[in-house]
């Protein structure tokens, strides 16, 4: 059985420093919700607040509609899987999996057969008497998935788990992680300060800085429409223009910069400090000028990404205005020194401020 996770006003404090601060919102139980942002953000200290090792400094922790006041780790329905993952290297795979049933008092016989169960549910059916050694480092992450399944957690606590694989390793795991979750419909609540995992993973995603919810969405709004500066910065590339908010009408605005005055979408909270952002992939260069948010350029720079071609140029003022184009044949790609026109499109700039003034709601 899944369980929601649901924290309300919840901080925690280290002394005079403020780890989390504020954090209200509800995770659905079977949900696959990951906590994104940069070290320091808060992120594994919720976790580590769900999961009963550290007690919040003021609010509240529900799991399945229980207060989990006073509420020991063995205690909770949760099951944490560490960076490090734990494993037992002299223990066959079948016990490693079989360790916190052993721990309950279940018999050897039953204890083999979930073991093996679970194996074949995290494709390792022949592995049960191979040793730690003997596996691959994703192997090893499914094993850790095994034995914290083994307890029948309503909620498994994930912490950065995949930071220790290469590249194509943690591109497989992702995909291995959604299926598994799938499967068995436990509630994820994932910790990570890679977008790529967090775009490509979950229902929803909490974006933190400094101890603050930034913005909770689906992937696609998060990258699409984010909230704050803070999100369009770190969830993926964006240009940025400083300046002042010109006008305003309705959700649309007229943003001031050196390089011009563009249209744009309005954020929440717009104050002063406000910046314009736009996404590479979303400014196009031309040859000639077109009506809106425009501005001539030079090409400086051509980077080749593979399945992207990112394209620098910079303006009259010395600005860096970077376009991207996909890689599919048909791109055509200017010289070093080319004179064109970049633009973008009033829909795709937003004016945001840099970070959340208040609680974000979070989208179901």
């Amino acid at each position: 059985m899944s369980a929601s996770v649901e924290l309300q006003d919840v901080c925690a404090d280290f002394g005079s420093f403020r780890a989390v601060d504020n954090v209200s919102l509800s995770i659905e139980a079977g949900e696959f919700f990951s906590f994104l942002g940069p070290s320091g953000c808060g992120k594994t200290t919720i976790l580590r607040m769900v999961s009963g090792f550290i007690s919040p400094t003021a609010g509240t922790i529900s799991i399945g509609g229980k207060d989990m006041r006073n509420q020991r780790p063995n205690q909770r329905p949760t099951a944490l899987i560490f960076q490090n993952l734990a494993l037992f290297p002299l223990m066959p795979i079948w016990e490693n999996i079989a360790f916190g049933l052993e721990a309950r008092g279940v018999d050897k016989k039953t204890r083999r057969k979930r073991a093996e169960e679970l194996l074949a549910l995290v494709d390792l059916p022949n592995a049960a008497d191979k040793t730690v050694a003997q596996l691959s480092g994703g192997q090893k992450q499914r094993v850790a998935i095994a034995r914290a399944l083994a307890v029948e957690p309503s909620v498994m606590l994930l912490d950065e788990p995949l930071s220790a694989l290469d590249l194509k390793l943690r591109q497989h795991m992702r995909a291995e992680l959604r299926a598994i979750q799938k499967r068995t419909n436990v509630t994820f609540i994932y910790i990570t300060h890679d977008q790529g995992e967090a775009l490509a993973m979950s229902d929803r995603v909490a974006v933190m800085s400094h101890g603050k919810l930034q913005q909770v969405a689906p992937p696609r709004e998060i990258y699409n429409q984010p909230a704050t500066g803070f999100v369009a910065a770190f969830v993926g590339e964006s240009n940025i223009f400083s300046g002042t908010l010109a006008s305003r009408s309705g959700d649309r605005g007229e943003f001031q910069t050196e390089s011009g005055v563009f249209k744009g979408r309005l954020g929440p909270d717009i104050g002063d400090g406000a910046k314009l952002y736009v996404r590479p992939e979303h400014v196009k260069l031309d040859a000639a000028a077109i009506n809106g948010n425009t501005i001539p350029v030079e090409v400086t720079d051509i980077a080749f990404e593979g399945n992207f071609i990112s394209i620098q140029t910079i303006d009259a003022t010395g600005r860096t205005v970077v376009s991207e184009t996909r890689n599919d044949g048909t791109a055509s790609v200017p010289d070093r020194g080319t004179k064109l026109f970049a633009s973008f499109d009033a829909d795709k700039a937003f004016i945001l401020a840099d970070e959340a003034k208040n609680q974000p709601v979070a989208a179901a």
